[in-house]
């Protein structure tokens, strides 16, 4: 039943994730789905964790790591010429089955906590669609921070097709995204005003420390160079902008941070593609903490991967409360929908 279980995950990860991104996993994925002795490895991950994620994780970790073998020559992280994916299974399984012991250690300690900047590209207007309404400095509280890259969305520039640059046009961090559909969100000439950022994980990466940085880099893909580029970018600005990172639980440490935030700050709790390795016992703790100071102050929550894969913000208004869909968004943040109506918003104001 365990194999079957990850068997379908692998199936579900290269068809629906892989496809048109990676042709290495994707082609992977599918031969690992039919192959009982990888499928018995890769159960061996921690309860909760995206399999396939942390499997993939796992093996590019160590080969940036520095493991001689044939199978570096199939991923465009490692070869400017990479070998086609199509003949890599075989040595894909050879390279398991040497480092068997080091893929069980990693995947029974590490966890999957991709920093993918690019979606600050749909967070950016969120939080300017907050701003709007509320005129009110902006209060970061981001669960499952990873290393923080995230709270620095401010700090970024912004592009989406048109020409226009939008964000901070001094910043060395540039991502481009692409906005699907009708509908487009107002952007601001300026940056919304960010008073506090804090960041909590049960994993705090410091990415001062080569093996977190290494790590977290491991989780981009072989074929996204711009990805990678992207991180390495971020965490040089995130090193010249230091944010509050706390190790531990988000939900339960939610209501303390709360009470630290000046009543004329906008509470933003945010999180992006981390809901999906809560138990669900975790997700509802979250919604009640969050329901729960909803009773006494004004709160916003941006966040996926709770009742579905698309873009949420619920808020509460003098104890209303009110639930609207953002959009979708692609998982690296290459694109989105919008799905907002200014014309039928609250105003914000209590």
């Amino acid at each position: 039943m365990i194999k079957a279980n990850i068997s379908s995950k692998f199936k579900t990860f290269g068809q629906f994730e892989c496809r048109g991104s990676s042709n290495l996993y994707e082609f992977l994925s599918n031969k690992i789905a039919e192959d009982n002795e990888l499928l018995v490895l890769a159960s061996e991950a921690r309860d909760g964790q995206p399999v396939p994620n942390l499997f993939f994780g796992a093996i590019h970790y160590l080969l940036l790591k520095g493991k001689d073998h044939e199978l570096k020559e199939y991923y465009p992280s490692l070869e400017e010429d990479p070998r086609n994916p199509q003949d890599a299974f075989q040595c894909f399984k050879d390279f398991c089955r040497l480092n068997s012991q080091e893929i069980k250690e990693i995947l029974k300690t590490k966890i999957v906590q991709t920093n993918e900047v690019r979606r600050c590209a749909y967070l950016f207007p969120v939080f300017s669609y907050i701003f709007q309404q509320a005129q009110k400095p902006l209060a970061l509280i981001e669960i499952g921070t990873s290393a923080g890259l995230q709270l620095l969305w401010d700090k970024y520039s912004y592009s989406y097709g048109t020409g226009k640059i939008y964000g901070n046009s001094n910043a060395d961090v540039h991502l481009t995204s692409e906005i699907r559909g009708r509908n487009v969100p107002i952007f601001p000439e300026e940056m919304p005003p960010v008073a506090s950022r804090t960041g909590v994980d049960l994993h705090i990466n410091d990415l001062n420390n080569q093996e977190d940085f290494l790590w977290l880099y491991s989780l981009i893909w072989p074929e996204h160079l711009e990805r990678r580029n992207l991180f390495e970018q971020a965490a040089k600005c995130l090193k010249e902008n230091p944010v509050r990172l706390i190790e531990g639980d988000g939900a339960k440490l939610l209501p303390g941070l709360v009470k630290e935030i000046p009543d004329d700050h906008s509470i933003c709790v945010f999180h992006t593609h981390v809901a999906n390795q809560m138990p669900a016992e975790g997700k509802e703790q979250l919604l009640a903490e969050i329901t729960a100071c909803g009773q006494n102050r004004d709160i916003f929550h941006i966040y996926n991967n709770i009742q579905d894969r698309g873009l949420h913000l619920d808020y509460f208004l003098g104890t209303k409360e009110f639930k609207r869909i953002v959009g979708h968004t692609e998982g690296h943040g290459k694109w989105f929908t919008w799905e907002l109506n200014l014309s039928h918003s609250e105003n914000f104001e209590t």
